[in-house]
């Protein structure tokens, strides 16, 4: 309990953008929007919220760390990210009452979000040396 309060507090932002994806992920049913007719606005969707959750994991780290672990990174930042995902989409296909469907092309969005977010956080770290 003592290692997840310390996590909590030294990255709030990535916790708090864990249970968001994790709330919005399994939600039955969104509204209607104008935006539906936005074409791969679902995919879209998905690369921008784990790109913005990769970056916030990335900027925490770079807030709070003077020396760096690539390996933790890679694990936490980029990796992680990404199986998350794909337990989501599993979890929307077979654990919603027919409510979601998983999408592997979300999983695929989420995985080009998550490297660019990585990507733009490695070189926030780069530029920080």
């Amino acid at each position: 309990m003592k290692k997840l309060l310390q996590t909590v507090r030294k990255y709030p932002l990535s916790v708090l953008c864990v249970v968001v994806i994790w709330v919005l992920s399994l939600t039955p049913i969104f509204p209607e929007t104008p935006l539906d007719n936005v074409a791969f606005i679902d995919k879209w969707t998905h690369l921008v919220m784990y790109g913005g959750f990769c970056s916030v994991i990335w900027f925490e780290y770079w807030r709070t760390h003077h020396v760096y672990d690539y390996e933790k990174l890679f694990f936490w930042a980029w990796l992680m990210p990404i199986v998350m995902s794909g337990v989501l989409e599993l979890l929307q296909a077979y654990c919603t009452g027919g409510h979601r469907n998983g999408d592997w092309y979300d999983f695929l969005a989420n995985s080009i979000g998550a490297t660019l977010g990585s990507a733009v956080g490695l070189l926030l770290v780069r530029l920080k040396k």
